[in-house]
């Protein structure tokens, strides 16, 4: 029941962080916080071992996850979040089909309904009257897409590196450590604005926070039970999403879009069932 307690708190703390994210929050700042906190604790606790592999791949997570954030800012600048978000979920149906092809795991009938159901979803939330004329709504698309084969596949790596048994905290620590230089490489400027970016930097810590938090349980989830109900719970973080981005950016949903978002939420029940 851990497992599953765990999964819901990653969905809480992902949902937090991603309407943070609608609010103008750099992710640069909060990779650096999370790392240096999790190298601290795990010297402290002296867990911290040195294995090429685990870190290697820990760091293309970070990578991949670093730049999937992105691609959702870019996505939250130029569309909805709800709506964003909602379609960046989906990303459920890539790391459910994947790990049930790459490990020993079946997908049962009540998930692949879920998953057409998704599908399904998508293009309606996705449906825009006239859209070929609007160069922003092409490349709101293009950004949620990127964003979700991005973090999709993290997933899917994650379930690598808990089916490879390698160690939790030089898991984290080298994923935030390879998120933050790769964001650094592509943000040397932001080094010489950090005055000027007061409220990003407290959000900054905020976010750190969470994601060390939800990053964690997100592990510890994936390593106790079973990834195909794991996935799809996660992805109920674009829930706190729809939630907050109702409440404090005062978004209206037209009808078609909010049903897209039932189905889908319908659909990931479905796949986790």
């Amino acid at each position: 029941m851990l497992w599953f307690i765990s999964a819901l708190g990653t969905a809480v703390c992902f949902g937090v962080n991603n309407t943070l994210f609608k609010w103008g929050a750099l992710q640069l700042f909060f990779y650096w916080i999370s790392f240096f906190i999790l190298l601290l604790f795990t010297l402290i606790k002296g867990s911290f071992e040195f294995h090429i592999l685990p870190i290697l791949t820990g760091a293309l997570i970070g990578i991949l996850n670093a730049n999937g954030n992105i691609q959702m800012s870019k996505a939250f600048e130029k569309g909805p979040a709800s709506i964003t978000s909602t379609i960046i979920a989906m990303n459920t149906v890539i790391v459910v089909i994947a790990t049930s092809l790459l490990f020993p795991q079946s997908i049962p009938l009540t998930n692949w309904i879920g998953i057409i159901i998704i599908i399904l979803a998508a293009c309606i939330i996705q449906y825009q009257p006239n859209k070929t004329a609007h160069i922003e709504y092409k490349l709101w698309i293009l950004s949620c897409c990127l964003a979700l084969l991005s973090i999709g596949t993290v997933g899917v790596i994650m379930k690598f590196s808990t089916y490879q048994h390698f160690s939790m905290g030089e898991m984290l620590v080298s994923m935030y450590g390879g998120g933050a230089v790769y964001l650094s490489s592509l943000a040397r400027k932001e080094f010489k604005k950090l005055t000027a970016h007061k409220i990003e930097i407290k959000i900054g810590i905020l976010v750190g926070i969470l994601s060390t938090i939800g990053y964690s349980c997100y592990l510890f989830a994936l390593k106790e039970g079973p990834s195909s109900l794991v996935y799809p719970i996660i992805s109920l973080n674009c829930i706190v999403v729809l939630i907050g981005s109702l409440i404090i950016f005062k978004e209206r949903l037209k009808k078609y879009q909010l049903i897209g978002i039932i189905l889908t939420l319908c659909g990931i029940v479905l796949t986790k069932t």
